[in-house]
C-alpha cells in the first residue's frame, strides 16, 4: 500500500522462530543463476519466475504479494458467501455482498440513485450554496468507494488523527483534494506521455457525462478539465505534503476564514457536521487559500458541472455496467495497460472488505489465523525489536544522549499482531440485499460518523488503520505503533514448514522495514510518546541526515526508464526502512541460530538462503504504464530496486562473495548504514 498523503502513516510491501533444522526446499527453480548475484541480485533470485509467468490480463502487476492477496481474495470470498449464518454481523457481511452482485437489479435502477445528488447539485444558486455542497460531499480518512484510499476527490479532504504537538488528543487535518488524476504532474507535467493522458482523460468525463444523459458532455468535459487543471496548479508537491513540518499548522477557524477567503466557512463546517469545531490542522497552507478562491473566482456553471462529473465518477462502480466498463477503459488499460477487467465478484469481495472490514476480519482470523501463528508472529516482532535495541547500543557514531531517546521510543513502541484488541461495533450500519448504491451510502456516513466522533475522546493508541484481512503492514509514527494484519503473515512470507533463514528474510524483513519507519526521516522526528519533537544531538542529527542523503542519491541514480528516474527524495523514507530493516531482521535470525550453523539447503548456506528469502518476497513483474505511475507519484521505489537493498547490507556481501567490479558492488564507505 502506497505511503498515504499525509504521512501520519507509512505502508509497505507491502524468539521463537521455526527450526533451523527444517528441509523444505528453496524456491530455486524461480531463480536465474545465469546472472551473477551481484550484478543484478533481483533477477538472480526471479529471473526463472519472471520467464515463465506472465502478468495476468486483469493485473498491473503480479508477484509474490499478488499470489498471497490472491489467496487471501478467495478465502475471504468462501467466508463472505457463507457470512449470513454467521449472525447479524455476518448477515450485513452476506447482504452487502448480494447487493453487489445484483447487476441485473442494479441495471434495472440506472443512474436513478443519482438523482437527489443532481438535484443538490442543480440548486447550487450561490457561493454560499456552493461551500454548503462542498462541505457536505467532505469525507474523513477514507472514502470507501476509492479502495481505503484518502478522499482526494472532493474538493478538500479531512483526516482525523491524534496531534502531533499534543498526541493525547485528536485533531482534524485539512488537505488539499479535488482531482481526479493521480497528481498534480499529471495536469503539468508537458512530456508527450502526460499530454496523451489528459487528451484520454478529457475524453473519458464527456463518456461519463454522455451515460448519465448529461447534455453538452465535450463542452462540459473541457471545462471540468480545466478547472482540475486550476486545482492541480494550487497544488503542492508530493515532496512538500510528507514534509510534517510544512504540513503542521494550526489555525483557528477565525484564522482559516481569513487566510483562505472564497468559500463561506460557517456554511461549508455546519454542512460537514463540524460547527464546532473551532481550530484545524492545515496540512497545505499554501494550496488551501488558493482552492477557497477557486469558490469564488469560477462560474458557478462550472462548478455544477464539475460536482456532476464527481459524483458519477466516484458512484461509477456501483452504476450499471456501461458507467463500471468506461471507468476501467481509462483507470484499468490507458492508465495501468490492464487488458481485462476483474471478475465481479472479485470486485465484490473487495468491496465488501472496504465497507464492512472488521466483521469480515472476524471471520478471516478465526478460519486462517490460529493463535500459534500469532504466538510466532509475535515473538519474530520481539526477536527484531531486541536486535534493533542492540543496533543503537552499537552504533559507533550515536551520543548515549540519542540512544536512550532512542530506545525509549523503541520500548514503547506499541505492535498489533493479526488483529485489533478490541472490534468496531457495525450494528448502526444498515444494509439492504437489495440496495448496493443506498448500502454504499450509508456505510460512507457511517465511517464519517465514526471519524469525526473521535473528536474531543481520548486517542485510542491500540487502533488499527488496516483490516486483519489486508496484505500489508503499518506504521503509525504519531501513535509509535504498528500493525501486523493476519493476511500477510502466510506462505511464503511466514511458513512454520520452511527454514527460519527464509521467514526471517522475508516476513523478518517486512517487521524490520516496519519497525525502522519509526526511525526514517519522518518517523525520527517523533518521540516516544509520538510527538513532534527533535530528540537528537545536533551533530547526531546531522549524521543521520548525511546518511540519508547518500541513500537518496542511491535510488535517484535508478531508471527503469531512458526518461524517467526514481526520485530518492520521494521514497526516502520507505528505502531507510528497506535497509535498515533489512539489516535488524538478518541480525535476528543470526541470533535465532544461537551460535550454531545453519545447514545448507540446496546448495545455499543460511545466509544467503536469507537474502534469497528477502528478494522473492519483492518479486513483481510490472506493466510499463503503471510502473511509470509508481515512479510518479508513490513512495515506494520498484520491487526489483528494492530487492537490491542487499548491496547496502555488508554480510550480504560475504555470503555471495560480491567483489569490486560487479555492478551492484558499493565500497564500504559508499555503502547506506543509517541503524
Amino acid at each position: 500500500m502506497k505511503r498515504l498523503s499525509l504521512v501520519l502513516l507509512a505502508a509497505c510491501h507491502g524468539g521463537a522462530a521455526t527450526s533451523p533444522g527444517a528441509t523444505t526446499k528453496l524456491d530455486t527453480a524461480g531463480m536465474d543463476r545465469s546472472v551473477a548475484p551481484g550484478d543484478d541480485f533481483f533477477a538472480f533470485a526471479n529471473g526463472g519466475w519472471m520467464k515463465t509467468h506472465p502478468i495476468p490480463p486483469d493485473k498491473a502487476s503480479y508477484g509474490t504479494g499478488a499470489e498471497i492477496y490472491e489467496r487471501t481474495e478467495q478465502r475471504t470470498a468462501d467466508l463472505i458467501k457463507t457470512a449470513a449464518s454467521a449472525g447479524a454481523e455476518g448477515k450485513k457481511v452476506g447482504d452487502f455482498y448480494a447487493s453487489y452482485m445484483d447487476e441485473a437489479g442494479i441495471a434495472a435502477k440506472g443512474i436513478t440513485p443519482l438523482k437527489p445528488t443532481f438535484d443538490a447539485i442543480a440548486a447550487i444558486k450561490d457561493a454560499t450554496s456552493l461551500s454548503r455542497a462542498l462541505g457536505a460531499t467532505l469525507r474523513a480518512d477514507v472514502d470507501v468507494l476509492n479502495n481505503g484510499n484518502f478522499t482526494t476527490r472532493n474538493l478538500f479532504g479531512l483526516w482525523i488523527a491524534q496531534d502531533l504537538d499534543d498526541p493525547s488528543r485528536y485533531s482534524a487535518f485539512l488537505l488539499q483534494g479535488g482531482l481526479v488524476l493521480p497528481s498534480r504532474d499529471y495536469y503539468l507535467d508537458d512530456s508527450p506521455r502526460m499530454a496523451e493522458i489528459r487528451t484520454k482523460y478529457q475524453a473519458h468525463v464527456a463518456k461519463m457525462l454522455t451515460l448519465a444523459n448529461i447534455a453538452d458532455a465535450d463542452a462540459k468535459a473541457a471545462q471540468i478539465f480545466a478547472l482540475e487543471k486550476k486545482i492541480a496548479e494550487a497544488h503542492a508537491t508530493i515532496l512538500d505534503t510528507e514534509d510534517i513540518h510544512k504540513g503542521n499548522n494550526h489555525w483557528t477557524r477565525a484564522e482559516l476564514a481569513q487566510r483562505a477567503p472564497g468559500i463561506d466557512w460557517d456554511a461549508f463546517w455546519a454542512a460537514a457536521g463540524l460547527s464546532k469545531q473551532q481550530g484545524f490542522v492545515v496540512w497545505h497552507p499554501i494550496a488551501i487559500p488558493k482552492l477557497a478562491a477557486l469558490v469564488q473566482s469560477e462560474p458557478l456553471a462550472t462548478w455544477r458541472d464539475y460536482l456532476t462529473f464527481h459524483a458519477i465518477e466516484r458512484a461509477a462502480g456501483v452504476l450499471p455496467k456501461p458507467f463500471t466498463d468506461e471507468q476501467f477503459a481509462f483507470f484499468g488499460t490507458t492508465m495501468n495497460g490492464i487488458e481485462v477487467q476483474r471478475d465481479r465478484w472479485k470486485r465484490g469481495v473487495d468491496l465488501t472488505s472496504n465497507v464492512l472490514g472488521e466483521p469480515v476480519g472476524k471471520l478471516y482470523v478465526a478460519k486462517y489465523f490460529p493463535a500459534s501463528e500469532k504466538a510466532r508472529a509475535e515473538a519474530m516482532v520481539q526477536a527484531e525489536l531486541t536486535a534493533f535495541a542492540t543496533r543503537i547500543d552499537n552504533l559507533a557514531w550515536m551520543t548515549p544522549a540519542t540512544k536512550a531517546k532512542a530506545k525509549a521510543k523503541l520500548t514503547a513502541l506499541k505492535v498489533g499482531v493479526g488483529y485489533p484488541d478490541k472490534w468496531r461495533d457495525y450494528s448502526g450500519l444498515e444494509i439492504k440485499a437489495d440496495d448496493l448504491f443506498g448500502n454504499v451510502e450509508r456505510a460512507d456516513q457511517f465511517e464519517y460518523q465514526f471519524s469525526i466522533g473521535r473528536l474531543g475522546t481520548p486517542v485510542d493508541r491500540g487502533e488499527w488503520v488496516m483490516t486483519p484481512q489486508t496484505v500489508n503492514a503499518v506504521n503509525l509514527p504519531a501513535l509509535n505503533a504498528l500493525n501486523f494484519p493476519a493476511a500477510i503473515m502466510q506462505p511464503p512470507f511466514f511458513d512454520p514448514t520452511q527454514p527460519a533463514s527464509i521467514d526471517f528474510g522475508s516476513m523478518g524483513s517486512v517487521i524490520g522495514h516496519e519497525i525502522s519507519h519509526s526511525f526514517d526521516n519522518t518517523g525520527a522526528d517523533f518521540d516516544d510518546k509520538g510527538r513532534m519533537v527533535n530528540w537528537w544531538t545536533p551533530e547526531d542529527l546531522a549524521h543521520f541526515k548525511a546518511s540519508c542523503a547518500i541513500l537518496s542519491a542511491q535510488y535517484s541514480a535508478y531508471a527503469p526508464f531512458p526518461d524517467l528516474h526514481v526520485d530518492g527524495e520521494q521514497t526516502l523514507g520507505e528505502n531507510v526502512a528497506d535497509t535498515a530493516g533489512l539489516a535488524v531482521a538478518f541480525d535476528a535470525y543470526r541470533a535465532s541460530l544461537h551460535g550454531a550453523t545453519a545447514p545448507v539447503v540446496d546448495g545455499m548456506t543460511g545466509e544467503q538462503q536469507f537474502f534469497l528469502g528477502f528478494a522473492q518476497g519483492w518479486r513483481t513483474e510490472e506493466r510499463d504504464q503503471a510502473l511509470r505511475n509508481q515512479v510518479k507519484v508513490d513512495g515506494h521505489a520498484p520491487a526489483m530496486y528494492r530487492a537490491d537493498t542487499v548491496r547496502n547490507i555488508d554480510a550480504w556481501y560475504s555470503a555471495y562473495d560480491i567483489q569490486p567490479g560487479a555492478k551492484l558492488y558499493l565500497a564500504p564507505n559508499d555503502r547506506a548504514h543509517i541503524w
